[in-house]
């Protein structure tokens, strides 16, 4: 006989853990006793199969395989929360969405791109709210925080060699091209040192990258494109970077095309097709 399907106290429990790193604080959290918490890993631990926590002095930490079962958790719970939604939309085609709407998105798309799309939706559904969380673009970035249950949608950087993970759907919202940023009245700027930043020259820039000759190894490499522009202004060297992070650059640089054959990135939004059903995304 095969062992019962995790309950949704059971999943929640799961959650709480993993976020809080610790059955104490979970329990605190859900207003349950620490006995309680510890009870339901237990029973979801012999439901899956798995041990999901590793126990120790300094709390309770997820296994891969507890990361795994977390992440599928929030996004169960998400649709248990979305689904009376759903549910009246199929009877009344007009009913306007409400709710939080959770947002994982790089920095220059959150400054650049999000507040005039978000001021659209807004208008036109008053009923959502939208949390907005800062999520670096390296390794699984955004779209990693949508699988995860973490986030409704993911602004990310699409086009890259590495396919997004199973399950999402997305839609490029805009592809940006990259420029060569330098000090002003520079004579030469690509003879000048190269400052860059980790989220830079993803897997859509890298052929283009290495077939230059003229471009240098960094020799700064800084954790977010406005320092870079800093920097870049201060005359410490030059830099190449995606339009988005250039929307603010200040005046003691200059933005040169880098001419046919530059590299471009799309930009735009990934999801779950659960959510595009329920009408969250695709408004």
């Amino acid at each position: 006989m095969s062992e019962p399907d995790l309950t949704v106290p059971e999943l929640r429990v799961l959650v709480a853990v993993e976020e809080e790193g610790g059955f104490t604080a979970a329990a605190a959290r859900l207003g349950l006793t620490q006995s309680a918490v510890s009870h339901a890993v237990r029973s979801g631990e012999r439901k899956l199969g798995a041990v999901l926590f590793d126990r120790g002095r300094h709390g309770a930490r997820p296994t891969p395989a507890g990361a795994r079962a977390a992440g599928h958790a929030r996004r169960v719970l998400r649709l248990l929360e979305t689904m009376p939604a759903e549910v009246r939309g199929a009877v009344r085609t007009a009913e306007p969405l409400a709710g939080p709407l959770r947002i994982a998105a790089f920095r220059s798309a959150a400054a650049h791109l999000l507040p005039a799309a978000l001021a659209r939706l807004t208008a036109r559904h008053p009923g959502i709210t939208p949390e907005v969380r800062i999520v670096r673009e390296l390794g699984r970035g955004t779209a990693g925080e949508v699988t995860d249950g973490r986030a409704d949608v993911g602004i990310a950087t699409l086009g890259g060699s590495e396919p997004l993970p199973g399950g999402l759907l997305s839609a490029t919202v805009v592809t940006e091209p990259y420029f060569l940023v330098h000090p002003v009245g520079h004579p030469a700027p690509r003879t000048l040192p190269l400052i860059d930043w980790m989220e830079n020259c993803g897997s859509y820039t890298r052929a283009w990258w290495a077939e230059q000759d003229w471009i240098p190894p960094v020799t700064v490499d800084a954790e977010d494109d406005s320092v870079v522009l800093s920097m870049v202004a201060q005359g410490m060297g030059m830099a190449i970077m995606p339009a988005l992070a250039l929307m603010s650059a200040p005046r003691s640089v200059t933005i040169t095309d880098l001419g046919e054959g530059r590299p471009t990135r799309g930009v735009g939004y990934v999801t779950t097709r659960e959510l595009v059903r329920v009408g969250w995304c695709g408004s």
